[in-house]
């Protein structure tokens, strides 16, 4: 099977090309920047916002199935970024030209903020509702809506998957673990909230696999990629500090909650296990480690 990935240099996108090459599909990589060569991979050099250029993929990639993970994702500006609306625009623009040049499914990635979060039990694909809350999770399911309405029209087969907190080895460094590793090798202060929020964190490797096997699945409508288990953000900085031998460091309270933060947000992932027979493979405590050995490289 041919496959065409978008964002493909991205944080997920390197995880899924790995993944996909494994499952034995050949994999068209797609990216303002080229990546590493890799058996079964062929790059691509492409800006997706620029005009024209969605449509061009489409057409000349020839793939049997398009996983989009494309779209905004500078850390802390994405929720509110214009391009939102752009990358809305290219996407159908690419899903409209990869379907008139033969693809018959479409893998569309959203987000967890696309749900109406529930205050105790799960995220349900079928049974949780939504709701908007910024520019970024509204643009994303506009992004679905449209989708499933056009590939039920042409006879395309359609999925989403919803993707929950990720980290791993090169996460950008401003996000969670990555400053958390970064300050407890450098021997500083952890400085956090009171870490009680409850969220579902996947080491990435594990979402590249997952989303892999969606690509190569018949099973439509939206998926939570997610491990199902909930740890609070207390819980991931003692594990990582306890990893690294510094649980002195980790000074929890030392900055205030975010106003309207939810308490927990967390998946079912019922779908995930038994339509694609998929559980995570990587537990909490290797990722983490995992997550450390990498900024310790970097740091040498």
């Amino acid at each position: 099977m041919r496959v065409l990935v978008t964002g493909a240099s991205g944080f997920v996108g390197r995880a899924c090309l790995h993944a996909l090459t494994e499952l034995g599909c050949e994999v068209i990589a797609a990216s303002r920047r080229p990546g590493p060569p890799a058996p079964g991979v062929e790059w691509t050099t492409v800006d997706l916002l620029a005009p024209g250029e969605a449509a061009r993929l489409g057409r000349e990639a020839r793939a049997d199935t398009l996983l989009h993970l494309g779209w905004t994702v500078d850390p802390g500006r994405f929720w509110t970024d214009p391009a939102n609306l752009d990358w809305l625009g290219a996407t159908l623009e690419l899903v409209r030209a990869a379907a008139e040049a033969g693809a018959r499914r479409v893998v569309g990635v959203g987000t967890c903020f696309e749900y109406e979060w529930p205050a105790e039990g799960d995220c349900h694909e079928l049974n949780t509702g939504l709701r908007t809350h910024t520019l970024y999770d509204a643009a994303k399911d506009a992004c679905r809506r449209t989708l499933e309405a056009y590939a039920a029209q042409e006879r395309i087969a359609f999925a989403w998957g919803r993707l929950f907190y990720m980290y791993g080895p090169a996460e950008d460094p401003a996000r969670l673990v990555p400053g958390l590793a970064r300050s407890l090798l450098a021997g500083e202060p952890a400085r956090l909230s009171s870490g009680l929020a409850v969220r579902d964190y996947m080491d990435v490797r594990d979402a590249g696999r997952s989303l892999a096997l969606l690509a190569n699945h018949t099973l439509e409508g939206p998926v939570n990629i997610a491990t199902g288990q909930g740890v609070s953000i207390a819980g991931i900085a003692r594990e990582m500090a306890d990893l690294a031998g510094r649980p002195d460091l980790v000074m929890l309270g030392a900055l205030p909650d975010r106003p309207g933060e939810p308490v927990r947000i967390v998946a079912d992932v019922s779908r995930q296990k038994e339509a694609l027979d998929f559980t995570p493979s990587i537990s909490l405590r290797q990722g983490l480690n995992d997550a450390l050995a990498h900024w310790r490289s970097r740091a040498i």
